[in-house]
Order: C-alpha cells, then sequence, then structure tokens
C-alpha cells in the first residue's frame, strides 16, 4: 500500500504511543497535582492497549508510511514489561527509529534492559538545574542531580539524548543559559520547548511563553551558532550548532513559529484512540474495533481513512487568530496523549 497523506499532503511518518496515562511527577505544565491529585483515577490495566494490540497496530501503521515510534506517556518507564514491547517494534523491518521520552527518574533500573533489547534514543526532560526550581515544576520536589545521574549513566551506555526543557516566563526563563552551558559540555543536545497549550488544566497562558527568539537572543550573548539544515522532512525542532563543536541545540517553537505544515505525527493514546493532532479534542476508537474483532484490512482502511482526511493545524490557526480570541477548549491533556 502506498504511504497515506492527509488533505494537507502531509505524509504519515511518525507514530507517537502513550502506554501508560500514569506519571510519577506533576508537572505543573502537564499534570498539575492539584487536578492529578492522589485520588485520581487513572486507568485500569484492562483499558490500555496490550502489547499484542500495540504490536499490531505498529504493523498496520508502518504499511501506511510509518517509520519512526516514540513511546510516550504519562511516564512510559512506568509501564510493566517495557522491554518485551521494543523487542517486539524493533524486529518490524519497517521500523527505522524508536524514541522513548521519559522524565528519567527510572532509568537507573531500566536504561541497560531497554538498550539491549533495541531502543537507542532518549528524550529527557529537565526544566532547571536548581533544585528548588525543579522541584517546584515537578511538583513531587525532585532534585536534578537524580536525574542528572541518570542521564550520565544513559549516555555511559551508548544512548542518543536530547533534553527537552519547557521554559515558562518568571518560572526558569533563568535556567536557559545554564542548562546550554552544563549540556554543551556534555555533547548532548538541549531543545527548549515554548510553553504550549495542551489540554485545559496548565493554566496556559500567551503572557508565560518565552518565543524562540528571546532564548535565541540571550543564547547568542554567550554562543556563537551556526544554523543547522534539517535533519529529515516533518521535523518540529529547528537546530542550531555551536560553533566550532558537533553539538546542537533545539527550539520547538509551536506558539511562535508554527510547523503545521510539515506535521506527519500520529498519536495513540494509552487507551487505543488515534488523534491526529497534539491539540486534539476527540480521538477515533481503535481498541473498540479490535476487541470486537476487526481484521486487519478493517482496521487498516479505518486508519487509513481517518489521516486521509486529516486537516488539523491548531497551532496556525491559533497563530492567525486575533490574541485575545480564548483558544479552543476540550484539548486532550497530554499526559492522556503523549508528547
Amino acid at each position: 500500500m502506498n504511504p497515506s497523506t492527509d488533505l494537507l499532503e502531509r505524509p504519515m511518518r511518525d507514530l507517537r504511543i502513550s502506554v501508560t496515562d500514569r506519571c510519577n511527577f506533576r508537572c505543573r505544565y502537564c499534570m498539575p497535582k492539584e487536578i492529578f491529585g492522589d485520588d485520581y483515577a487513572f486507568m485500569h490495566g484492562s483499558e490500555l492497549l496490550s502489547f499484542d494490540e500495540m504490536e499490531r497496530l505498529v504493523r498496520l501503521f508502518v504499511g501506511l508510511g510509518v517509520r519512526k515510534v516514540r513511546l510516550t506517556g504519562g511516564e512510559p518507564l512506568l509501564r510493566r514489561g517495557l522491554p518485551e514491547l521494543i523487542s517486539r517494534i524493533a524486529a518490524i523491518a519497517e521500523v527505522e527509529d524508536i524514541g522513548l521520552t521519559t522524565n528519567g527518574l527510572l532509568l537507573g533500573a531500566q536504561a541497560k534492559p531497554l538498550y539491549d533489547v533495541g531502543l537507542r534514543r532518549l528524550n529527557i526532560s529537565l526544566d532547571s538545574l536548581h533544585p528548588r526550581r525543579f522541584g517546584y515544576m515537578n511538583g513531587r520536589g525532585i532534585k536534578p542531580e537524580q536525574i542528572l545521574k541518570r542521564i550520565d549513566y544513559a549516555q555511559s551506555i551508548g544512548y542518543t539524548i536530547k533534553i527537552n526543557m519547557v521554559v515558562q516566563k518568571g518560572l526558569n526563563d533563568v535556567d536557559i543559559v545554564p542548562m546550554a552551558d552544563y549540556f554543551c559540555k556534555r555533547g548532548i543536545t538541549l531543545r527548549f520547548i515554548e510553553f504550549m497549550d495542551v489540554g485545559n488544566d496548565n493554566g496556559w497562558q500567551q503572557r508565560y511563553v518565552v518565543p524562540e527568539k528571546t532564548i535565541l537572543q540571550q543564547l547568542r550573548t554567550r554562543y556563537a551558532l551556526e544554523p543547522v539544515d534539517p535533519h529529515h522532512y516533518g521535523e518540529v525542532a529547528r537546530y542550531y550548532r555551536y560553533a566550532g563543536t558537533g553539538t546542537e541545540i533545539g527550539f520547538i517553537s509551536s506558539v511562535s513559529d508554527s510547523f503545521c505544515s510539515s506535521c506527519t505525527r500520529a498519536r495513540l493514546s494509552s487507551e487505543g484512540k488515534l488523534y491526529t493532532c497534539l491539540f486534539a479534542t476527540e480521538g477515533y476508537d481503535l481498541r473498540s474495533l479490535m476487541r470486537r474483532g476487526a481484521d486487519d484490512v478493517f482496521l487498516l482502511q479505518a486508519i487509513k481513512r481517518v489521516w486521509e482526511h486529516r486537516l488539523d493545524r491548531y497551532s496556525d490557526e491559533r497563530s492567525e487568530a486575533d490574541p485575545a480570541q480564548q483558544t479552543r477548549q476540550g484539548k486532550i491533556n497530554m499526559s492522556y496523549i503523549g508528547g
């Protein structure tokens, strides 16, 4: 079957799978503890996609053009038996790249088993090197040293690592240069992510966004930075290289400079719903189809139909709207759909 394209001629190349809706952090821009408290009702095990179901869906998605798979959450390292799932996905010949997004806290025990079955790339979230600020932002008082130790360990094993820092004005924007200093010295790519209005529980307001242009101006007072050509079509980040080094720094700027026009990502929620945008309000229930006995031909056509009717370009539309206009309500939370 030929690769699928949507109504804006965007191919399907990337599949992001949320393997759990649970997380051991309570980051304020994702799962604020005031809403996701100790009594919050997460999904029961039977509601989650099984590894058999995930593997089956990955095989169908590669038939429509997917070549990259990323496992997310919640915190994906909370899902038991994750090396088995990685091993299964790695055995699918058409899958060229497998990645995992994590807060890093559980990497001490899991980095080596995951590497041994084929995982090679990690995106690790870290928003500050300052103990008080980071503890406040993760909502659990976790110290950055705990994550930095695990980053060092994962790097020693052989992982390619990118660090994701969500920047919020008045909170951790003072950490921009210190974070760049730290990871530049270690040859690790740091990516600055603009605070996004994913979901409706994170208190997003435009005034808390630190745009790429502002961050870049700060960095250029200290570093000579050279633009880097995109590594592939549909890349979400814009990269620069520290002059005279092979180390890069990136920007994910969906608020100030959206990249909807080249978005190639499909998303599966923990309970098996297909979403065609990070800012979606509803998904297509593939789990129910599978559990009612739909065969692969039927499922493949259902996925193809959803993608080929896709028109999502939320970040573009937000940028084009009157700044005073409210953002779309009812968006799915990032902890549910995956980052």
